[in-house]
């Protein structure tokens, strides 16, 4: 049976990224030096080639898919937007040290944060993504798509349902970088599981299922 494979990819960089904010809904641009580095990235040939081309609704992801895939149409799925941080929404950590609820949520004591999206409810729809994009796949004979996406969501989707099993900060991945995923219909179909098997782009060194992998700096 033939595999499928997804490329997880994070968008490019924003103002929020350079401050250090959480920035979750808010629908930020990417910066100038931000596309600088895309383009260049695709311009080196690091992107794979697609079928297809899924993305968050928000402007940063979106902007991003059509840069490193200008030939693809770029299809929507809200099931991909970051996590929604509430009440931190926008704030940087300097700013929420002297909350309780923040060291509160950075302990795990809280499922989400004030006003914000449970961790639960977050990785729920991103995994409700992954199975519409896998079956839309599956439908129209495409073996092959890049989900353009954010940083959180990589590492909440990996940490919760891909092997190797590794801690979700362990998933982090920079700007315009991401994984590599191959899923085995019938598995998946049972279990939910997406194997990583590679990193966009390679260079530095990782392991990856028993085998050394190159890592993005």
């Amino acid at each position: 049976m033939r595999t499928y494979k997804l490329h997880l990819i994070r968008h490019g960089m924003t103002e929020g990224n350079e401050n250090g904010q959480y920035i979750g809904r808010t629908d930020l641009k990417i910066t100038t030096n931000g596309i600088i580095e895309l383009e260049k990235l695709r311009d080196e040939g690091v992107y794979p080639k697609c079928d297809l081309v899924f993305s968050s609704p928000l402007s940063r992801a979106v902007d991003t898919a059509k840069i490193i895939f200008p030939e693809r149409e770029v299809l929507i799925n809200n099931n991909f937007k970051e996590i929604d941080f509430g009440e931190f929404e926008g704030k940087t950590p300097e700013d929420l040290k002297d909350r309780q609820d923040y060291a509160d949520w950075l302990a795990g004591k809280l499922p989400a944060t004030p006003g914000g999206e449970s961790s639960v409810e977050f990785a729920t729809r991103l995994c409700t993504g992954v199975a519409e994009t896998v079956r839309y796949m599956m439908n129209n004979d495409c073996y092959s798509a890049a989900i353009v996406m954010h940083g959180g969501a990589i590492m909440t989707l990996l940490a919760v349902a891909a092997v190797p099993r590794q801690k979700m900060a362990e998933w982090a991945c920079g700007n315009g970088r991401g994984y590599t995923i191959s899923i085995t219909p019938s598995l998946y179909q049972r279990s939910g599981i997406l194997e990583v098997v590679g990193e966009i782009p390679e260079s530095g060194a990782r392991v990856i299922n028993g085998k050394q992998k190159d890592i993005m700096k």
